[in-house]
């Protein structure tokens, strides 16, 4: 049964086309453009096969593949001019998340996301993605500077979560997230959220505050991970598989609930086999997204956004 295998077993076919794709495009041999576009059919028709059998795990699974596009591949190719900005001014630097402002589709945009970083050395210097408060801080105050201008912000989400080490609750982690969402709430500017991979609790809510929250297909956004949640309780870890399929992560799920306003398709496969029409997708989304958000007077953008906050976790029993 597909459910009884990781992902990474399901996807062992597609990974081979996918190689194969990637020598041709580096070669110089005739015919090339025909036998990647048969080689892409292969690959739709082989993940047609894998993707109605997908469980909650396998999202998960997806959503933290090492391949997956991360923050700084989106701004490299969304951006043009992208200046990184550093520090919170109080504490120091965070690498686990980018801030900076870059110009996109025609208007100056500050971008904010969390970075895990591909090899071991910059998981390690990246923290994996998990932000300190001063990371959280950091974010913040380029979202001040950009409602001081008039900028946009974007938010790409992208953690297992806060770090939950003793220096971080130190210097405030609880806190640094709590102001995040109070002030970030409040901004005057149009802010879009964007889940690209995995949307774990606290440290993605640091920076999910926002007027429109997007998400890719195979990502996932979540109150707690599957193995937190199994531990607490399952108290068994054997139990992960059950704790995705009742914490209702994937990006239908939340749709459904009323907790995200779009889904972002992926390309067979997911985001890491083809980078090029994943930008492509997020691009045409977010472009829209911010037009329509740009035309509403900010005293509208700010009842909409506390009214859509508001109603999340609000049902009539039938």
């Amino acid at each position: 049964m597909a459910e009884q295998k990781d992902f990474y077993q399901l996807e062992k076919k597609i990974i081979g086309l996918k190689e194969k794709i990637d020598e041709l495009q580096e070669s110089d041999e005739q015919g090339k453009k025909e036998k990647i576009a048969e080689l892409k059919s292969q690959i739709e028709k082989e993940w047609s096969k894998i993707s109605p059998g997908l469980t909650p795990h396998h999202i998960v699974q997806i959503a933290r593949h090492p391949q997956r596009p991360y923050t700084l591949d989106y701004l490299g190719h969304l951006t043009e001019d992208f200046v990184e900005f550093h520090g919170d001014r109080r504490a120091g630097d965070d690498p686990a998340i980018i801030t900076g402002l870059g110009f996109y589709r025609g208007r100056t945009v500050a971008f904010i996301g969390h970075q895990k970083g591909r090899t071991t050395k910059e998981r390690i210097n990246r923290n994996f993605g998990q932000p300190n408060p001063e990371g959280y801080r950091k974010a913040l105050r380029i979202m001040k500077m950009a409602e001081k201008f008039g900028f946009p912000v974007v938010t790409l989400i992208d953690t297992p979560g806060a770090y939950p080490g003793i220096e971080a609750e130190e210097r405030g982690q609880a806190e640094a997230i709590a102001y995040n969402l109070k002030e970030i709430s409040k901004l005057q500017i149009p802010v879009v959220n964007i889940v690209i991979g995995e949307g774990g609790s606290g440290g993605a809510l640091a920076v999910g505050v926002g007027d429109r929250i997007l998400m890719l297909e195979y990502s996932f956004y979540s109150v707690i991970s599957p193995e937190g949640c199994a531990a607490i309780l399952w108290k068994d870890q054997q139990a992960v598989r059950s704790a995705a399929e009742n914490l209702r992560i994937r990006a239908q799920d939340l749709l459904d609930l009323g907790i995200i306003d779009k889904i972002i398709p992926e390309p067979p496969g997911g985001a890491h086999i083809d980078y090029e029409q994943t930008f492509k997708n997020v691009n045409q989304q977010l472009n829209t997204t911010l037009r329509k958000l740009e035309q509403k007077i900010p005293e509208e953008r700010l009842k909409e956004r506390y009214h859509k906050f508001r109603n999340i976790g609000e049902f009539i029993e039938k």
